[in-house]
């Protein structure tokens, strides 16, 4: 009897053995698509919440602005720069004593965090969740600042705008590949220009150039994707920030909140009249 019962086991775990590796396997993905969701954070501020959904993909930016919400760093915190049909904008940790009037906006935790461009696949549309930082000039590699953020407003695009946008881009693109070839040329630049022959200056610049254009055909990262462009059409966003700030996240609630937010009178510096609180952020999910 017991030999019959564990040949019945060994014939019972052949005919099963692919259907428990496949549960196994979707146990697996279930957890890591479970860990992958806990990303929800709901901001709730004096003119009612917010909620947002932060990316996967942009991990470090994901990591740090949890580690904050779960010390509390955001509570209290001012909407400090606001900005119709563009962005609201928080994170100062100067804000949350601050005297009516003052101007904010360079609070920070010090550090920065590398940016994590996942372009085209997350844009600037309307509700983005994107991080703040300085300025290229002081700032070339577009680093995070530590914990400032804002959040889309922006507005509708027509087509023609979106044309005009793709179009600079390219001019963008091109000028800054033109220079690098240049850089990589001196020694011959310096060359021809002690020769006085503009003649051959003429020809290097054309080759130069054909260079340029060689290498343009390969590069799409200055043209709207349709998804882009049919979002920019509808709900709004701000295209000309793509792919210089890094957008970590989205609202997935509280769009008329974001609305109402930057529409509020403002002052000097772009500072709100009245004060607009988070009152509390928090990991939902």
């Amino acid at each position: 009897m017991l030999i019959d019962s564990f040949n019945w086991f060994l014939n019972f775990m052949k005919r099963n053995l692919l259907l428990i590796f496949i549960t196994i396997i979707f146990m697996s993905f279930s957890c890591a698509s479970s860990s992958e969701t806990a990303s929800v954070v709901s901001l709730q501020t004096s003119y009612g919440k917010i909620t947002v959904k932060l990316y996967p993909e942009t991990i470090k930016h994901k990591e740090n602005f949890l580690k904050l919400v779960n010390k509390g760093f955001y509570n209290g915190l001012l909407f400090h720069r606001v900005i119709a049909d563009f962005m609201i904008q928080s994170g100062d940790p100067n804000s949350i004593k601050a005297q009516n009037g003052s101007s904010l906006g360079s609070g920070d935790v010090g550090y920065t965090i590398p940016a994590e461009f996942i372009y085209p696949q997350y844009y600037h549309k309307r509700g983005a969740l994107c991080a703040a930082r300085q300025g290229d000039q002081t700032n070339p590699l577009k680093a995070s600042s530590g914990c400032q953020f804002y959040i889309v407003q922006g507005r509708v695009f027509t087509e023609i705008e979106l044309n005009e946008l793709e179009k600079n881009g390219a001019q963008k693109i091109e000028a800054k590949l033109f220079q690098e070839i240049v850089n990589t040329k001196q020694e011959e630049i310096k060359k021809i220009r002690a020769e006085h022959s503009q003649v051959k200056l003429d020809v290097l610049r054309d080759s130069i150039l054909a260079e340029v254009s060689k290498k343009m055909k390969t590069i799409t990262s200055f043209k709207f994707t349709d998804k882009q462009r049919l979002d920019y059409k509808t709900i709004g966003g701000t295209p000309h920030l793509d792919g210089s700030y890094t957008v970590f996240g989205e609202v997935i609630e509280g769009l008329d909140i974001v609305e109402n937010i930057s529409k509020t009178t403002t002052g000097s510096s772009d500072r709100p009249i009245e004060d607009i609180k988070i009152l509390k952020a928090e990991i939902v999910k």
